[in-house]
């Protein structure tokens, strides 16, 4: 597999690992938002959150929060940011599951995404009933 996670996660490929347990890898991004950012992947390969089976993400929240508040610490951060972009409309870069913890300071220039501001009550609804359905099934 040409996956360059699980190549990290093999040591065919060097990383700053922070963390590490029998199924979790914690390294910082080479490519940070701040210094401190962090990339959580499990170390079995899986394409995104929907691949993921469900033992897994029980153990991930655990790990998700203790990685976070140290990522937050030792960087001295003012805030967290936790992402996971999921398929390629959302930005997934590399089809191997992974979460982002960013580490955030107050004015650090980072901007977040903004509604579009042209939802009527009928747009809720529909989508409200939409995901109600999907849940359902």
């Amino acid at each position: 597999m040409n996956c360059l996670f699980c190549k990290i996660v093999n040591g065919e490929i060097p990383s700053y690992k922070v963390y590490e347990d029998d199924d979790f890898l914690a390294f910082l991004d080479i490519n940070p938002i701040n210094l401190g950012h962090t990339l959580v992947v499990p170390k079995n390969h899986y394409a995104n959150l929907f691949d993921l089976p469900t033992d897994i993400l029980a153990r991930l929240g655990l790990v998700l929060q203790k990685v976070g508040q140290a990522v937050k610490t030792g960087a001295k951060a003012d805030g967290l940011n936790l992402g996971m972009n999921n398929e390629p409309a959302a930005g997934q870069l590399i089809f191997h599951a992974h979460f982002h913890l960013i580490p955030r300071f107050q004015d650090d220039g980072f901007k977040h995404w903004q509604g579009q501001g042209n939802e009527t009550q009928t747009d809720f609804e529909q989508a409200q009933l939409a995901i109600k359905k999907a849940l359902a099934i």
